[in-house]
């Protein structure tokens, strides 16, 4: 595989995705002067982003296989557009190598790091095995991919056991297994979920780390060697491996922590000759002891709570390196925490109905505002939110200078955000701040779930 050095700076950028990430990536694009090109199915002609691109064009009906994820029909759409560049967004195919090599075979940069980085860190088990050797602390687990002999080596790391798809990410091709008993029927669905979801059933095995928190590291790196490692991001409020609520700092993370966290992903994204934008994300357990957890080698969802604590906007910075410009941000300014911000994800999902989805009309748009308050979203009054993608309708951003604040004012917020005609998460946000563990700092991983019964308990 080739590597991927721009020619030229950007006029034009084909955005490979759609709704708020697309529109978020158009925005900044705006503000520097390049053109934007959307690519959509013919459920999303509607979206937001559409609208608000220089250029649109469709790229097949609504099944993501036919349109976002058809490598052939976006490269084409590149092409026929004269862009020279290709942002992918989050998700779709944004830490798909081949399509990233399939851009840089077009003679089109891709806004991303080099198809060969992405294929090291995009395998877990192969990730791990990086991390091992950067010095950056893992959780005891198998050597590799496990094909045989499975419950010996279960057996050998000792009880309980997370069986992990060795591709993909978001929570999918993940079970625990808490004793003999349990894990070939864990084992087995494991693989399954795995080759459904990512057409790759291959698991490794990890010791559970019970009750931790999960931090992540928002990372930069350059063509030139500079790596730059942002502060700390929470995100330990999660269903079933799905993040709902973000924050950074960590409420919960200390400076001598934080110091050593920047300096682990700079020593991994430094034995990858890593380039772009990423983020590392760990466990970490009762006592801040830190393990690596992957790599996820593209702009995250909850990237805003970083833009905010730090003050620099993360899709520039991304099209700053694509173009070869060099990081003119120091580490230390990088660490630098200038408030608290919390990141809701706003789902159009009833929560009452096990958080069921709920595509439709929106009849009624009435979003947040005030000082400290940000919205992303591609939704509006008379939109409809296909039955074909994720739920994600909004996330709801605040800011303020404490934690404390930061919570009341996203009480305030949420209390102004109204959405008709579907059902969203909004109410269950207002539950979650509410719980007096969640307003104290004392979360983990398993938080929600228990906020879940508590309240299902309560009817």
């Amino acid at each position: 595989m080739t590597d991927n050095i721009p020619p030229k700076p950007f006029k034009k950028v084909l955005i490979a995705n759609r709704g708020e990430i697309a529109l978020r990536v158009i925005r900044t694009l705006k503000e520097m002067d390049i053109k934007s090109i959307a690519v959509y199915s013919q459920a999303d002609k509607f979206s937001l982003h559409v609208k608000e691109a220089d250029e649109a064009i469709c790229v097949g009906p609504a099944p993501s296989k036919q349109s976002y994820l058809n490598i052939d029909a976006i490269i084409s759409a590149a092409k026929l557009t004269n862009a020279d560049a290709v942002h992918p967004g989050y998700g779709f195919l944004s830490e798909n190598a081949r399509f990233a090599q399939a851009v840089i075979d077009a003679g089109i940069t891709f806004i991303g790091p080099a198809p060969q980085s992405i294929l090291k860190l995009g395998e877990k088990s192969r990730a791990r095995e990086i991390a091992i050797k950067s010095k950056v602390p893992v959780i005891p687990g198998s050597e590799g991919i496990v094909e045989t002999n499975c419950l010996e080596e279960a057996k050998k790391i000792g009880f309980p056991i997370m069986i992990k798809a060795a591709m993909g990410g978001g929570g999918r091709g993940m079970r625990p297994a808490f004793n003999e008993a349990e894990f070939q029927k864990a084992f087995d669905t494991a693989q399954a979920e795995a080759q459904a979801a990512f057409a790759d059933g291959r698991v490794y095995l990890e010791k559970l780390v019970l009750n931790p928190r999960h931090i992540e590291v928002q990372f930069a790196a350059d063509n030139y060697g500079n790596i730059i490692a942002f502060a700390e991001r929470d995100c330990s409020m999660q269903r079933r491996n799905q993040k709902l609520i973000e924050e950074s700092p960590s409420p919960f993370v200390s400076a001598r922590v934080r110091q050593q966290l920047c300096q682990a992903v700079a020593r991994l994204a430094k034995a990858v000759n890593y380039r772009g934008v990423g983020t590392v994300e760990f466990l970490m357990d009762e006592n801040k002891n830190f393990y690596f957890m992957e790599v996820n080698t593209r702009l995250q969802v909850e990237h805003p709570v970083t833009e905010l604590v730090s003050g620099f906007d993360l899709v520039k910075i991304q099209v700053d390196i694509a173009q070869g410009r060099p990081l003119e941000i120091t580490q230390q300014r990088a660490q630098q925490v200038l408030c608290h911000a919390i990141e809701h994800r706003i789902n159009a999902e009833d929560y009452a109905q096990n958080f069921m989805p709920c595509p439709g009309t929106i009849t009624e748009w009435i979003a947040c505002g005030g000082i400290g308050v940000r919205v992303d979203s591609h939704a509006y009054c008379g939109y409809t939110i296909p039955s074909f993608y994720d739920s994600l309708i909004a996330k709801l951003i605040v800011w303020a200078p404490s934690r404390k604040d930061a919570l009341k004012r996203s009480r305030r917020a949420l209390g102004e955000f109204v959405v008709s005609g579907t059902q969203t998460t909004i109410p269950f946000h207002k539950i979650m701040l509410d719980n007096e563990d969640f307003a104290n700092g004392n979360m983990n991983t398993g938080l929600v779930e228990r906020i879940i019964k508590d309240n299902e308990s309560k009817k």
